[in-house]
């Protein structure tokens, strides 16, 4: 009968230690980093004059989501450019000295860095009319927003990459379960 109950007391304790392990395991799995997102600039209007109404259609767009260094934004547009620009030449709308440009029409820019990226239309006025942006790339000790998903990225961010997150959370998540299943099956 002695032999009985450790058994039991060990099968006991070794479901424990195994409900702790992945308690431990599930709660830290948010903290898994996704490495890069790619955002499409004003979502599928692309990047274009914004109505008159709504010349900071761009700082707000820009304003709801969360860059990381990596992340990399699209601009798609037609007939037009766009242009990474000092702050003075933001605010004036100067795009005589450009730090980057591109007139490809699907322009990737890369966030290589923390901090603030300004960008600009090169096409004549279109700055003028609002068709620029400030992108605020967040340092390290910012990216741990409290309220959002694991970084804070909103809807804009690339599907593909959001859903390849939760998928390998949601297998790692359902492994352990049957993990611990197994473990309180057996003993």
């Amino acid at each position: 009968m002695a032999t009985t109950a450790t058994t039991n007391d060990f099968s006991k304790n070794s479901i424990n230690l195994t409900l702790l392990l992945l308690a431990i395991i599930i709660s830290s799995i948010h903290h898994l980093p996704v490495h890069s997102l790619e955002f499409q600039v004003g979502g599928n209007r692309g990047w274009v004059v914004p109505p008159a109404n709504d010349s900071k259609i761009y700082n707000d767009w820009a304003s709801e989501n969360r860059f990381q260094v990596g992340d990399t934004i699209r601009f798609k547009y037609k007939k037009d450019s766009v242009m990474e620009v000092t702050d003075k030449e933001y605010k004036k709308c100067n795009s005589t000295h450009p730090i980057f440009f591109s007139n490809t029409g699907n322009t990737a820019f890369r966030l290589d860095h923390p901090g603030p990226f300004y960008f600009i239309s090169g096409a004549s006025g279109h700055c003028e009319k609002g068709q620029r942006m400030i992108i605020k790339v967040m340092y390290h000790e910012e990216s741990s927003p409290s309220t959002g998903d694991d970084h804070g990225h909103k809807s804009s961010a690339s599907p593909a990459a959001v859903l390849a997150l939760a998928v390998s959370k949601l297998a790692i998540v359902q492994f352990l379960l049957l993990l611990c299943s197994t473990a309180s099956y057996l003993y």
